[in-house]
């Protein structure tokens, strides 16, 4: 172990460089990232095992920040890793830097995830640690011996997210997270005992981790903590930290500026940040410096690390040598390409719902890609994920090999933890619950088309057609909501967000193909509680890939073009075998990805839709669900009500999803 003064020192300049960075950039968070120096060095400088010249080893340990705002500590302390530059550091938060206000992921820089709002970082831990022990039964502990270690505040575990992620990994006895608790009881607006009264540490017993209180600043306390939590074989591990907000702070008087709210969100200020430097033993001329002893303690550890790893790296090779057809698995599962699957043997039936048509994707999947994880939020029987479910058995605490992941009503934190699972490496995750219950899950969508981790949503019972229960479970505007997020893209100009809804059985099976084939970007899946026709014969269901196609009536010149996705195209159908009957020539056009419609050509995109044409669109949801397709000019109709309680066959014929009412719509829209 090194030296405690020199600890103290790096922790010290951690602080130095963290205040730093927000006081050029006159806006940041210093005080937390003062405050939790003691652990991130400590961690970073003797724990945590890396590859300094490999940053994707797969064999790595993992660090998940969950306080985004508390990056400046992150930053600084990979710029003692050699990660960042200083003159990098000097522009945080700025146009173009690549330190960003919130850490986004970058494996190369040493950052394992994006941080969002607080709680879900410490869910992609959790999601990452299953991920490993999924890995270690189906390749062995000399591949998969690493430590997931999560940093988490007192923001974090006031989240909701936080007790399901706490309640899943005690369950799950996931002895291979290590968490630290940044418990310095300030936040932005108040101190946290005015918002809290709980035990926390009881809590966390509760749920079955290992807890360990201690002084989160003094640097022997932090390793014998992180010690228990290595030697620990049964539970995730929880240690609470008793930090110091702003710890070494002065205020311009020349005070103490420690355990005081304005150094949580705010620069420390002139006269503050001068004394606080000068306090920390730094130059307020020249801030930016990495002292010497720092700078050799930190590559110290570089060298010891290169040989912890070459070690490492020789086990694996004899492992490779002795276990081909696992180190073969092991290399295809870890590409990132897309895995290699025999959709002929998907079997589908005509009229089924899309849900049971994906359930049919997933059977085969199930057997087809051996390092997928499916979830349910406790519906599996009816969101269909049971199709993947039958054909393998759960997740459980000392038995990982299985291959669902049962995560009980959490939506939130089993969609964050899937993302984990994939940031992990080496493991493809879908997930699936009602499209309603999505309301829970769109920060952790939102966080996944960020980062581009290609998780796949499986939303089920689409519509008011779920009938008897009622308008709180009848999603109305939820995929308007998931198309304004389809038309995003990330800064590198790959897609947000993959938004697909089919439109019969066999279209589903397209779309798991587009799915399982994208690796760039998160896909949600809209699929029906109710059975669907079948689209008229003779379509190309491989158009579907194009995001909209003509099913139906390719004239080139038609009086009317009608538009929708999923359910209500087989309803535009009904509709234009009586249009037909009075002569009008009409062009149906399923539509279940605009997303990628809009990737196409002008010329494709002219050709199903041209301009000018008269579009009419259906869908069951908001009717600016179609506007992109349908345009101003164009007539859409859908819901203005959040849905009623009745027979969805009831349904359909009061609010008007009936081919009677799409001739009608039509007809008056053409005599407009």
């Amino acid at each position: 172990m090194n030296d405690k003064k020199i600890m103290n020192h790096a922790a010290d300049n951690i602080r130095i460089l963290a205040a730093s960075m927000v006081e050029k950039a006159n806006s940041g968070h210093p005080g937390g990232a003062m405050g939790g120096a003691d652990f991130i060095n400590v961690l970073f400088s003797e724990y945590l095992i890396y590859d300094p010249d490999q940053p994707e080893w797969p064999g790595r340990d993992r660090f998940f920040l969950d306080p985004g705002h508390m990056s400046p500590m992150l930053y600084s302390v990979l710029l003692l890793s050699g990660k960042f530059t200083m003159d990098e550091i000097k522009t945080f938060r700025q146009w173009g830097s690549p330190c960003h206000g919130h850490p986004e992921r970058n494996v190369e820089r040493g950052i394992e995830n994006t941080s969002g709002p607080l709680g879900q970082g410490h869910a992609l831990g959790a999601g990452a640690a299953v991920a490993e022990k999924f890995l270690e039964a189906r390749l062995g502990r000399t591949m998969m011996q690493h430590t997931i270690y999560t940093y988490i505040s007192d923001g974090g575990i006031e989240e909701g997210i936080s007790q399901e992620v706490g309640r899943l990994a005690g369950a799950l006895g996931l002895n291979n997270l290590i968490m630290f608790y940044d418990c310095n009881g300030i936040q932005l607006s108040t101190e946290t005992s005015i918002v809290m009264a709980e035990d926390t540490a009881m809590k966390y017993r509760s749920w079955n981790w290992n807890v360990i209180e201690i002084d989160g600043n003094d640097v022997d306390q932090i390793r014998k903590a992180l010690n228990a939590g290595l030697a620990e074989k049964n539970r995730p591990t929880l240690i609470i930290g008793d930090t110091v907000m702003g710890k070494g702070s002065l205020k311009a008087d020349g005070t103490s500026y420690e355990h005081n709210v304005k150094t949580h969100g705010s620069p420390l200020g002139d006269g503050a940040f001068i004394n606080t430097i000068k306090h920390l033993g730094g130059d307020p001329e020249n801030p930016f410096v990495i002292f010497d002893d720092v700078k050799k303690l930190y590559a110290d550890r570089q060298a010891e690390l290169r040989k912890i790893v070459a070690k490492r790296h020789q086990e694996e090779a004899l492992w490779a040598k002795e276990n081909p057809e696992k180190k073969t698995l092991m290399d295809t599962w870890f590409s990132g390409r897309p895995p290699k699957i025999d959709w002929s043997k998907v079997v589908q039936k005509n009229g089924s719902a899309t849900r049971a048509a994906s359930a049919a994707c997933l059977k085969v999947l199930a057997h087809e890609v051996p390092n997928m994880i499916c979830s349910s939020a406790d519906l599996s029987n009816s969101d269909k994920t049971n199709g993947f479910l039958n054909e393998t058995h759960s997740l459980q605490k000392g038995d990982f090999s299985g291959a669902f992941f049962q995560a009980g009503v959490s939506e939130f934190a089993m969609a964050d933890m899937c993302m984990g699972m994939m940031l992990h490496g080496g493991v493809i995750a879908a997930m699936g619950t009602f499209f309603v219950f999505s309301d829970y899950m769109k920060g952790a969508i939102r966080l996944a088309a960020l980062m581009g981790v290609p998780v796949k949503f499986i939303f089920t019972h689409d519509a008011f057609r779920v009938g008897e229960d009622g308008p709180t479970h009848q999603p109305v505007e939820q995929e308007a909501t998931l198309r304004l997020m389809e038309q995003l893209k990330r800064h590198n100009g790959k897609d947000g967000l993959r938004v697909f809804r089919p439109a019969d059985a066999d279209e589903t099976t397209v779309c798991w193909q587009m799915a399982m084939e994208n690796i760039d970007s998160p896909t949600t899946f809209i699929f029906s509680r109710q059975g669907i026709a079948k689209l008229p014969e003779g379509n190309d269901y491989q158009m579907a890939r194009k995001g909209a196609y003509i099913v139906a009536g390719s004239d080139e010149n038609p009086d009317v073009i009608l538009v929708a996705s999923g359910s209500e195209v087989s309803t535009l159908e009904a509709g234009t075998v009586l249009l037909r009957k009075d002569g009008i020539k009409v062009r149906v056009v399923s539509a279940p990805s605009e997303g990628l419609f809009r990737e196409q050509s002008k010329a494709y995109q002219e050709s199903v839709l041209p301009k000018g044409s008269k579009i009419f669109g259906m869908t069951a949801g908001l009717p600016s669900t179609l506007l992109g397709l349908v345009g101003t000019e164009g007539k859409i109709f859908g819901m203005n009500t959040f849905g009623f309680s009745a027979p969805y066959q009831v349904l359909d014929e009061k609010l008007g999803f009936t081919g009677e009412n799409v001739y009608k719509q039509v007809k008056e829209f053409l005599a407009e």
